[in-house]
């Protein structure tokens, strides 16, 4: 077990899991506050990515983050528009953006599917010249991550914040206190898919490239983050749900780790992805069964000791 659990695998999975946190958080908004299914996650993370590594490549690294959250806030309106403006249904509209955000990416990365970032300044490297030791990674990520919660914890705690909380919960009586569901709904999504964004940018000056297909199955693991987080944590204030999606992110790549350690190949990682989502999904249930269960042999047991 010891062997399993080795310093640095502990140490990569805190670091991507608080990566991958931003996008079980872009998630929380989209899927748990506004109710909406937002499959355009996959293409945004790549969106963020691209262009975070093409501003990195021009010498600014942390002006990166910004440009590939600004980024990921135009893929969040257009998803919000064509579902606000056009009638579009959410899966369709996210689906369709996906689509067209491969195109869009390509071009960002001057037509090529991967670029590389070994010979350019990034945000980590930076950190490890000013803070040094093996631990200014994580110490980047963590502030990073905390910055954002205080920000989400702040912001749906504004009038605006409660207003799109209250659409994603009832927008027909959003729409009887003269409140645009639509609006709402852009404002969540552009904030969400921000975030996405800059999670991709974080991956790629983390891991110093950028890949075509790096956001290929985002959804899958940022649900999977989310909906452990939540199980574990369960409802509660936003800022303890907040906690418990960063927790989640952070455990989900704990099993991923000790997935390859275990000499699971990469290519079933997928598989390993949606069996851990079903499972986190089904738990609820589980438990309510075994509840059930529990009780209705308990009241049969009185049953025949009253006979």
């Amino acid at each position: 077990m010891s062997s399993i659990f080795t310093l640095s695998i502990v140490q990569s999975a805190l670091e991507l899991g608080l990566i991958y946190s931003l996008v079980a958080l872009a998630l929380f908004i989209s899927f748990s506050i506004l109710n909406i299914a937002d499959l355009s996650t996959d293409g945004c993370f790549t969106l963020g990515c691209a262009v975070g590594a093409m501003v990195t490549l021009a010498g600014h690294p942390v002006l990166a983050l910004f440009a590939a959250m600004f980024a990921g806030v135009c893929s969040g309106y257009i998803t919000a528009f064509l579902q606000t403006k056009l009638g579009i249904e959410s899966i369709l509209a996210g689906i369709i953006v996906n689509t067209g955000l491969y195109t869009i990416n390509i071009a960002v990365m001057a037509g090529s599917s991967t670029v590389n970032l070994f010979n350019f300044d990034t945000l980590f490297s930076l950190a490890k010249d000013k803070i040094g030791g093996s631990f200014s990674k994580i110490i980047v990520a963590l502030v990073i991550v905390i910055l954002i919660a205080i920000f989400l914890a702040w912001f749906l705690g504004t009038r605006l914040g409660l207003s799109i909380r209250a659409t994603g919960n009832n927008p027909d009586m959003v729409k009887a206190s003269s409140i645009n569901p639509g609006f709402m709904i852009t404002v969540g999504l552009c904030v969400a898919n921000a975030l996405t964004g800059l999670s991709g940018a974080l991956l790629a000056q983390y891991q110093k490239s950028c890949d075509i297909n790096l956001g290929t199955g985002m959804v899958t693991i940022a649900l999977a983050s989310l909906i452990i987080g939540e199980s574990l944590i369960g409802k509660g204030s936003v800022l303890r749900r907040i906690f418990g999606v960063v927790l989640g992110s952070c455990l989900y790549r704990f099993i991923v780790a000790i997935a390859l350690r275990l000499n699971v190949p990469a290519e079933a990682l997928k598989l390993v992805s949606a069996i851990i989502v079903a499972v986190a999904i089904a738990l609820p249930y589980i438990k309510k069964q075994v509840a059930f269960e529990k009780q209705k042999s308990a009241a049969m047991k009185k049953r025949r000791e009253g006979k």
